[in-house]
């Protein structure tokens, strides 16, 4: 009986199914590897030495949750435990989907990245021409961090937050520094308004928030019945105590969401089904200063590289809770912490988790710190 014989080319193509297939399967071993205790025993020491209450997290993998788990207490007076269903005050892990917003409209042509701001508002002062949504999603407008309209106690329109910052001085020239402005995204949230035709946070949900299936993720409120709404907390000297929360609603900080909820974004983020690549390129890029330097912030989106890795990131912070949410897309790892304690520190519980995950999948010893 013949031989049966294949073309050379088929048989390389096989072997580079064959190989990617262990390469993929060594991976989820790996992975399988990092035991829940490793990642338990992280969280509570952060728990302990900061007084934090209640922490979710999930650990997802290429949008696969890989653990998912909730510490401590989501409200001290009721002893509600934290669970990955419970729903935390995001803060500022909320610019991420302000920006996704005028990225869906700049790809459907209703704007562009480099409009000016005089666009949206023509009564905005001269020595703000110049400024573009690119500068203001990347923090390098040089506007004000806080306008001094905002008031916490206060529901106010975003526009009249905007106008209050037009008498005051650029903090420096448009484009050559980087500084972190609020102000920005309550612009970028009322233009969003005023291209779409929607509220913001309508215009969000019914293109982002409801194709995603992120049902718990909704706009803060002080008033609406949240079914597994965290508390947050702070510690003062000796005691906690329950922080106050604002009852204004800042589009830079906007958003109640669950780890779950913002895994299942994770896993869009690897599809082009809401933004192109060249649109999610963009959000990934470095803002370059007017000297030629590139800052490590692209558009809502830090970007920094960690134990060899890319890191896109970004943190949170509102009083009584502190959150991050970290990606590492070359490793097709991302790692989500929300907690409701003023003194946490998310970013540090994410690299310590994350390097767990690093370390197995190369089988290197390395440090989370």
């Amino acid at each position: 009986m013949a031989l049966l014989t294949f073309p050379k080319y088929r048989i390389h193509l096989l072997s580079a199914i064959v190989l990617l297939l262990f390469q993929h399967w060594g991976w989820a071993q790996s992975v399988n590897q990092v035991s829940a205790d490793s990642v338990d025993a992280i969280v509570k020491t952060h728990m302990a030495s900061k007084h934090i209450q209640g922490v979710s997290i999930a650990v997802v993998r290429q949008g696969n949750v890989t653990l998912a788990k909730g510490y401590g207490l989501a409200n001290v007076e009721l002893n509600v435990p934290a669970t990955p269903q419970s729903v935390y005050a995001i803060a500022s892990v909320s610019k991420q989907f302000l920006a996704t917003g005028i990225l869906i409209l700049a790809q459907e042509g209703k704007l562009t990245l480099d409009d000016d701001i005089h666009k949206y508002y023509p009564q905005a002062p001269q020595i703000w021409q110049g400024i573009t949504l690119r500068h203001l999603l990347s923090h390098t407008s040089g506007i004000v961090r806080e306008a001094p309209a905002f008031d916490p106690a206060k529901i106010q329109p975003d526009s009249v937050v905007v106008q209050s910052a037009f008498p005051l001085p650029l903090q420096f020239p448009i484009g050559t520094k980087w500084q972190y402005c609020n102000v920005g995204y309550f612009a970028l949230a009322d233009i969003i308004r005023k291209v779409s035709g929607q509220p913001w946070e309508i215009f969000l949900k019914q293109r982002v928030f409801t194709p995603v299936g992120m049902a718990a993720t909704r706009t803060t409120t002080l008033s609406e019945i949240v079914p597994n709404r965290v508390d947050g907390y702070e510690w003062d000297k000796d005691h906690l105590q329950r922080a106050l929360a604002y009852r204004a609603l800042r589009p830079s900080g906007a958003f109640l969401s669950t780890v779950l909820d913002l895994a299942k974004w994770d896993a869009a983020l690897y599809t082009t089904k809401f933004l192109t690549e060249a649109s999610q390129k963009q959000m990934l890029t470095p803002f370059v200063l007017k000297d030629g330097t590139p800052y490590p912030y692209g558009l809502g989106w830090r970007i920094d590289s960690f134990l060899g890795t890319q890191w896109i990131h970004h943190g949170g912070s509102l009083p009584g809770f502190r959150t991050e949410y970290a990606r590492f897309p070359q490793a097709g790892l991302s790692v989500i912490v929300l907690t409701n304690g003023e003194e946490a520190n998310p970013e540090s519980i994410a690299k310590e988790i994350a390097a767990l995950y690093l370390r197995s999948a190369t089988g290197k010893t390395v440090s989370g710190k």
